[in-house]
């Protein structure tokens, strides 16, 4: 007779705090491959401990939190050197709309419902570009105090300060943000918005998709692997919508579709059915103010591969 084991209670009350520390790792980090590897790491050191060690811990959810952090404070130290070296400019990985995730990543990995991130105004992409300019020490004790809602004391014993000076470090993190923001368009005009920038780039009608633009908006786009990177923004409406006319013309077979990108509207582009960019927006007073054009194939295997219209 096979005796089944009953299920361990808690390593269920273990694992059912991964979704909550990938959500931490990725708006820390602005990579989900990052934010992977340390969670991994996270559990890794769990397991590492013995079970009278673990039965010590008296809150097992706030220990894993803590270590994550910790892991994500030491990986954005080192970040912030490997990123200096990174030809062309840094963007943050680009996450689709978690329906999207269920066909799986690249190569027909199934994707775990615990790696999909909660997308809200924290993980658009122009919040993660604003927090790329911060200390490590001002990322996570704005992250944990402003998004999480962890005490500063919380966030001193993590950070390793005081929690007057986390305080102080979050203060500052904030006036980053503020002075980065706009007011927000409403999602359904950012949505038009950006159909129309789709139709005229299809159309290849450069006097619409300029009219989109404000004069004076900015275009990044990364490389990788393959890919070669674009070294350095491009500033101005008109010095932006050529090359992008140009690059339609030169890659051929491309597909361009409405996606949700990091919870706002996004763009995507195929060739012959495979993913070779994801573009994110910045819209400030009814126009196209910043574009980011991810095109690290590392960055996009969070997207399907199989054409969807």
């Amino acid at each position: 007779m096979t005796i089944q084991s009953e299920p361990d209670p808690g390593l269920s009350a273990i694992m059912s705090e991964r979704r909550g520390l990938i959500n931490l790792a990725y708006r820390l980090l602005g990579s989900l491959a990052d934010a992977e590897d340390v969670v991994q790491e996270t559990y890794a050191r769990w397991y590492a401990m013995s079970r009278q060690e673990q039965d010590a811990i008296a809150a097992p959810g706030a220990w894993l939190t803590k270590v994550a952090s910790r892991i994500c404070l030491n990986v954005l130290s080192s970040a912030r050197a490997r990123r200096e070296t990174y030809v062309g400019e840094w963007i943050p990985e680009p996450l689709p709309e978690p329906t999207e995730w269920i066909n799986g990543r690249s190569g027909g990995i199934t994707v775990d419902p615990a790696d999909r991130v909660t997308l809200d105004e924290s993980v658009n992409m122009a919040f993660l570009v604003v927090l790329e300019s911060m200390t490590p020490a001002e990322r996570v004790a704005f992250i944990l105090h402003d998004v999480f809602r962890y005490s500063f004391a919380e966030v001193a014993e993590i950070v390793g300060r005081t929690p007057a000076a986390c305080r102080q470090l979050a203060s500052s993190a904030r006036r980053r943000i503020g002075a980065s923001q706009a007011p927000a368009t409403p999602a359904p005009r950012q949505a038009g918005i950006v159909r129309n920038f789709k139709q005229a780039w299809e159309a290849k009608d450069i006097k619409a998709l300029i009219d989109l633009l404000d004069p004076d908006a900015t275009a990044i786009a990364d490389g990788g692997g393959v890919v070669s990177a674009v070294l350095r923004p491009v500033q101005g409406a008109e010095q932006i919508v050529r090359p992008l006319i140009t690059l339609t013309g030169r890659l051929g077979n491309l597909t361009i579709l409405e996606r949700t990108v990091n919870g706002q509207p996004g763009l995507i582009a195929q060739q012959d059915g495979a993913i070779v960019v994801v573009m994110a927006f910045d819209i400030v007073d009814d126009r196209i103010k910043r574009i980011w054009a991810v095109r690290n194939p590392d960055k996009l295997r969070p997207w399907t591969t199989g054409p969807r219209r």
